[in-house]
């Protein structure tokens, strides 16, 4: 290795922190409050703890916490102890959590106690070698109060991880930039959720894109409305700590939290799906920002609505499209200077769209595939409907233990994102519709099909169909179409809590209808888009932000 090929690695970004403000507020979490000091030697201490207990080089390490001190410093402290981070959705049932930790070979499993408690109720897989209980949320020691089920001898306390230094700190850096330094798992759009692969070369670019895409300046504070679950929080638990700027961890979004943080804190920075934008607009405590703070948006378009109200408050809204599979945000509607002066409706139609690829990534492609996996380009006349596709350093390496649904994904050397949309004149992306079977509600992807097989085990239904259909401050919610079998009756509110037992609660459907039987077609397949169309009568777009 020469001076000219350094391997790219976002551990930099502390490194350089340490050395340019170590005595800056790196996180603040509640009454806790870290310097960038303070913030690296509890990483250098907590990657010795793994090292001591025999966590090797590729090895995975599970997360299952709120926005918090710790899950930020485990995206520094995983990958300097030469371990893989698995950042778990902490709305997910105890199912899901466990095939989680058993298809990734988590080594260890971290997280705060109330979330750990159902997962060691049932049973801890075998492979996890040591359960870790965070601090909770005022900084004491956390505690599990569930029974002695399997793998409670396992349990063991966070202070203990982090109590002694390593003999001499260890190097902020890594051999190969291609290394995985994290896996976040898919929702399940597909049935079972698929492990994405980050490397250290595609965190480290794609969080120098977040910087220029939320104008992420020296010392920037910034609120975690944002899950740092979802693709390592847009890779801005990396971003910020680039610009040496200060994490203000928030557990839970509440508007009057999330005003008052901002007031007290600074906020000049926030990101988060167009419910945030909701739930912040709808708070009695909302206020003029005179144009001192920024939000970027994901997970649906945010709404005209939406946009004309946070323009009233003097807040910025930035819009961006991505996947898991592109680490988050992969291209941003830059807004340009003639829009300025067009009437509020069309500025807002205008910002909707989900833009031009990042400066960290390739141009977004929008095209038909043709024999032979060849990819063309539909026109650019804002009306020929194709696929979003993208390639380059902003996409993932590759799905974990998926070679099979890895090659699918890159057919014709792009990666295809089952997002339908058309290309405008102006060369800018406008998703109209989704080719899989994935409703967005609040940001969160839900699988319709894991849904209908839930549904499917209760014994009164015999057939069910699960669409997206629009909601007013969720953007979509899942809708089921149910069939009931011979001679059997029962409520929509028993099956939605059947639901809620057997899968994450935010993915049972919020409404059901019962239906004498489905639209199918000619070959007995369910005809989804009849049962879709109907409950976006009259709307332009099936995106719903």
């Amino acid at each position: 290795m020469t001076g000219l090929d350094t391997p790219l690695t976002p551990l930099r970004f502390l490194e350089r922190s340490l050395e340019a403000h170590p005595d800056a507020e790196a996180i603040v979490d509640g009454p806790r409050r870290f310097s960038h000091r303070e913030m690296a030697d509890t990483v250098q201490r907590l990657a010795a703890g793994m090292r001591a207990r025999g966590l090797a080089a590729g090895e995975t390490v599970a997360v299952l916490a709120p926005n918090s001190a710790e899950a930020l410093i485990a995206h520094y402290a995983v990958p300097l102890a030469g371990g893989v981070l698995v950042m778990m959705n902490t709305r997910l049932a105890v199912p899901e959590v466990r095939y989680i930790l058993e298809h990734s070979g988590a080594r260890f499993l971290f997280g705060d106690a109330e979330l750990l408690e159902p997962v060691v109720a049932a049973g801890v897989p075998d492979g996890v070698g040591a359960v870790v209980v965070h601090p909770d949320a005022g900084g004491g020691p956390g505690a599990l109060r569930t029974g002695g089920g399997p793998g409670a001898d396992r349990v063991e306390a966070y202070a203990d991880w982090i109590a002694l230094a390593p003999a001499a700190p260890y190097a902020w850096e890594v051999d190969d930039e291609t290394a995985t330094i994290a896996v976040n798992y898919t929702s399940g759009t597909t049935g079972r959720p698929k492990g994405v692969m980050y490397t250290h070369r595609g965190a480290y670019l794609n969080a120098l894109g977040e910087v220029v895409t939320q104008d992420l300046a020296p010392l920037t504070r910034y609120l975690w409305t944002l899950p740092m679950f979802h693709c390592n929080g847009w890779c801005t638990t990396w971003a910020l700590t680039a610009v040496s700027g200060t994490h203000v961890c928030l557990r839970a979004v509440r508007g009057e939290d999330v005003w008052r943080l901002i007031g007290e804190e600074r906020i000049t920075r926030m990101a988060g799906a167009p419910t945030v934008l909701n739930t912040m607009a709808a708070s009695s405590d909302a206020r003029p920002m005179g144009g001192a703070l920024s939000m970027v948006t994901a997970g649906a378009p945010p709404s005209p609505t939406i946009i004309a109200k946070f323009e009233a408050l003097g807040i910025t809204v930035v819009h961006v499209y991505g996947l898991t599979e592109t680490y988050g945000p992969y291209s941003s509607c830059e807004p340009q200077p003639a829009w300025a002066g067009l009437p509020a409706d069309e500025r807002a139609a205008l910002m909707a769209r989900q833009g031009i690829g990042m400066v960290s990534g390739d141009r977004m492609r929008v095209v038909e595939q043709r024999p032979g996996d060849e990819l063309v380009d539909v026109p650019r006349d804002g009306a020929t409907m194709g696929e979003i596709v993208m390639r380059g350093n902003g996409v993932m390496k590759g799905y974990f233990r998926g070679d099979e649904a890895t090659a699918e994904a890159f057919r014709g050397g792009w990666f295809h994102s089952g997002d339908l949309a058309v290309m405008h004149p102006d060369g800018y992306v406008q998703i109209l519709d989704r080719a899989k079977d994935v409703v967005v509600s609040g940001g969160e992807n839900i699988s319709t099909i894991e849904v209908e097989q839930a549904l499917l085990t209760h014994p009164a239904v015999r057939d069910v169909a699960v669409v997206g259909v629009p909601d007013e401050k969720w953007g979509e919610r899942p809708k089921a179409f149910v069939v009931l079998a011979d001679g059997a009756d029962v409520a929509a509110v028993d099956l939605i809590d059947h639901v809620r037992a057997r899968i994450a609660r935010y993915k049972a459907p919020g409404a059901v209808e019962f239906l004498v039987e489905l639209p199918t077609t000619s070959t007995g397949k369910i005809r989804k888009n009849a049962l879709r169309d109907k409950e976006w009568e009259g709307r332009t777009s099936r995106v719903q932000g």
